[in-house]
């Protein structure tokens, strides 16, 4: 099965959303909806990359654009909308491939706007959060935890260890207060777009093959 294209309905105005299927297409395998960042867009390099090494690993992947970017905006939409756009993309993916295992996530802003959803209760099997923008470049002190410690389901969540927007010392401490399975992993020498120096002995697409082969084993391992 190829990419399909879908127009998705959020409010009166429309965004579009594109699905692929896992390398081993079966309804089985699980869905996830993975949201752009707020520079990005469903076209950027790092979400087809991110598609591409899921793909690979057998996960079908919804990716779309938040209204903003669909508009050719790049100022981004206020948060109830983000969650409310991914939502809508949510619902239509349900609707259209009826996922046995659908996790909501994605990079940087569009995984914020997820994990505010979970943390209202919005049912899903999982999150799934690539570099997970906990404060602005160069403000520590504008922490984004507040709503992490009301999230209820699965979370695996990758960061570099070079993120400005995520330092290790103060994600660690925001998870003392997470009672939800939480799983937090690493990237080495990685910065917020999980780009690695050629001095660390390995690469950017590497790096996305890692994080794609452990989401992988991560999702077999949830409940259906």
């Amino acid at each position: 099965m190829s990419a399909v294209e879908w127009t998705v309905a959020v409010g009166t105005s429309e965004t579009t959303a594109v699905y692929e299927p896992g390398a081993a297409t079966s309804a089985e395998l699980p869905l996830f909806v993975c949201a752009h960042g707020a520079g990005g867009s469903m076209l950027d390099r790092g979400i087809l990359a991110t598609a591409d090494a899921f793909h690979e690993h057998g996960i079908g992947v919804v990716r779309f654009n938040f209204l903003y970017k669909e508009r050719g905006s790049g100022r981004p939409d206020p948060m109830p909308l983000l969650m409310e756009t991914t939502a809508a993309v949510v619902t239509r993916a349900r609707e259209e491939l009826s996922p046995k295992k659908l996790v909501i996530g994605g990079r940087s802003m569009g995984g914020r706007a997820a994990s505010m959803l979970a943390a209202d209760g919005y049912a899903a099997d999982g999150l799934l959060l690539l570099a997970y923008p906990l404060h602005p470049a160069g403000q520590p002190e504008k922490l984004r935890d507040a709503h992490l410690p009301k999230i209820r389901m699965p979370v695996l969540a990758f960061s570099g260890t070079r993120d400005p927007l995520c330092t290790r010392e103060l994600m660690e401490r925001a998870l003392r207060t997470v009672t939800a399975p939480w799983d937090m992993r690493w990237i080495e020498g990685a910065d917020h777009s999980f780009h690695v120096l050629k001095s660390s002995g390995t690469n950017d697409a590497a790096v996305m093959g890692l994080i794609a082969a452990s989401s992988a084993e991560w999702l077999a391992g949830l409940s259906a």
